[in-house]
């Protein structure tokens, strides 16, 4: 998902940094990108998400609970962003992405009725889809944890992106580059999978850690302008064009260097898109976003959170309250009290 560019972002570009150093700053998080990480990569060895007596999905719960915990505990401000309506031209990248993850769970019921549990587990990842009960689930458990939730009127990315550039958070949080298209100043990586991790169809392990991609730092590296960013994602193929067949990110960075625009570099290669790059164009630079939002941080409900998790979700009693116990810790040791909007200001 998103538009690949790693392989043209300078190191230059790009800080390793830990998670205490973000301690005291707020950051916009791509709700939906998150919640995909965690009902992705949270499932049982034949791949089955978590589930509760009810057989409704509480992976993302899980990781939501205790990744966010660990954010709260070394002082970061989480803002949750949440998706609303995809624009227009989204509409045939999510039905093919629908498309593809009706077959992955085709596939996934055939290779564990057969005992293929490996490839079990592959197609179950990439069967992984967000429901109503999942999106609402996570905004409830949220609201009881205090934390701010944004609704974004179309792209989750593109709200993050707004509240970053208005100074009202210091980065976007997300996995996929699209944030800096966007136009967030920084967008910060790796914030809900720091640690190890497997590599998709390996048996290989790498550490993962957070990280900080500078726009400014980036444009002047490379040498062009954002609107060049944004054309090289279009070549590249993004959620709204599928780009140029053969065309990656270095040669669509030469491409763009050599002719400027989009435009010019695709009628230099004698190729054209299923769509108007002005119209891909004007999508990054003027998403429809909303100013009308609220960012507060509230004192947590702890009654509240262990009943939704162990009362309605079948959590273990003892983890949950270890947690909750390790936060209220860190709250008074950073600020005296247990107040989450006083420990957070």
């Amino acid at each position: 998902m998103g538009v690949k560019l790693r392989e043209i972002i300078p190191d230059s570009a790009v800080q390793k940094i830990t998670l205490e150093s973000l301690n005291g700053k707020a950051i916009a998080l791509d709700a939906y990108n998150i919640l995909y990480q965690f009902i992705t990569i949270i499932r049982g060895a034949d791949g089955r998400p978590l589930m509760d007596r009810r057989g409704r999905i509480t992976s993302h719960l899980s990781g939501l609970f205790f990744r966010t915990i660990n954010l709260l505990k070394v002082g970061i401000k989480p803002i949750f962003v949440y998706d609303g309506r995809p624009p227009e031209l989204k509409k045939t990248t999510i039905e093919e992405r629908a498309e593809r993850r009706s077959e992955a769970a085709k596939l996934y019921e055939k290779a564990l009725a057969e005992g293929r549990i490996e490839e079990a587990q592959k197609y179950a990842k990439q069967a992984a889809t967000l429901n109503e009960f999942i999106v609402e689930s996570s905004k409830k458990l949220l609201n009881l944890m205090g934390l701010p939730v944004v609704q974004a009127p179309s792209e989750g990315e593109a709200q993050a992106a707004f509240l970053a550039r208005r100074g009202d958070a210091y980065a976007s949080g997300s996995q996929d580059f699209d944030s800096l298209l966007f136009g967030s100043p920084r967008l910060v990586r790796n914030l809900s999978i720091v640690g190890r991790r497997k590599l998709p169809g390996r048996k290989e392990y790498v550490e993962v850690e957070p990280e900080i991609i500078f726009l400014d730092k980036l444009l002047e590296e490379l040498g062009i302008t954002r609107e060049q960013l944004i054309d090289i994602g279009i070549l590249v193929g993004t959620d709204y064009c599928e780009g140029v067949k053969g065309v990656g990110p270095k040669t669509a960075l030469k491409l763009i260097k050599t002719h400027g625009s989009a435009e010019k570099a695709l009628k230099a290669l004698g190729k054209s898109l299923e769509v108007d790059p002005s119209e891909v164009r004007e999508l990054f630079l003027n998403p429809e976003v909303t100013e009308d939002y609220s960012v507060e941080w509230r004192e947590i409900d702890y009654d509240g959170v262990k009943s939704m998790l162990c009362g309605e979700h079948d959590f273990s009693e003892e983890r949950v309250e270890k947690a909750l116990n390790e936060l209220k810790q860190a709250l008074e040791k950073a600020r005296g009290t247990t107040s989450l909007d006083q420990w957070l200001q």
